[in-house]
């Protein structure tokens, strides 16, 4: 196996956070665009995993003239409840983009009851929301 002794590596992505000011719960993301395709890595709480990975294929939509809809595949590792954020942020980036999207995502805090987790169910939707506004705002998403 040859050897490789010069090697250029370039890593460009982008951070973004959104915050509960009530709680102080927090979930960010970090997006890397690989080619034309898009993968996202979302974490919370204070022990932040890979619990769930979705895939969001765009196609044109049917129903809406110029629009996308998207198929998703998942990945889950049991007991891992994070489907309904990785989905979320997948469906809503590839169909506002047209691209291929990697979601992975884990959030975990000790002894979190029913309103932490309505709580970081919320923040994923937000995280979706801000993500494609400061996608849009940065423009090349390359």
């Amino acid at each position: 196996m040859p050897i490789i002794e010069h090697a250029e590596v370039a890593v460009q992505s982008t951070q973004v956070w959104v915050e509960d000011s009530k709680s102080g719960k927090r979930i960010d993301a970090r997006v890397t665009a690989v080619g034309q395709d898009l993968v996202i890595a979302v974490g919370g709480g204070e022990k932040p995993h890979v619990g769930c990975v979705v895939l969001a294929q765009p196609g044109a939509s049917k129903t809406k003239a110029g629009g996308w809809s998207t198929t998703c595949s998942v990945l889950t590792i049991p007991p891992h409840k994070e489907e309904p954020i990785a989905r979320g942020v997948a469906t809503r980036v590839a169909g506002a983009f047209g691209r291929v999207t990697v979601v992975t995502a884990g959030v975990h805090d000790d002894g979190l009851d029913a309103d932490g987790v309505a709580c970081y169910l919320r923040l994923g939707g937000e995280l979706g929301e801000e993500l494609v506004r400061r996608l849009e705002k940065k423009g090349d998403l390359s």
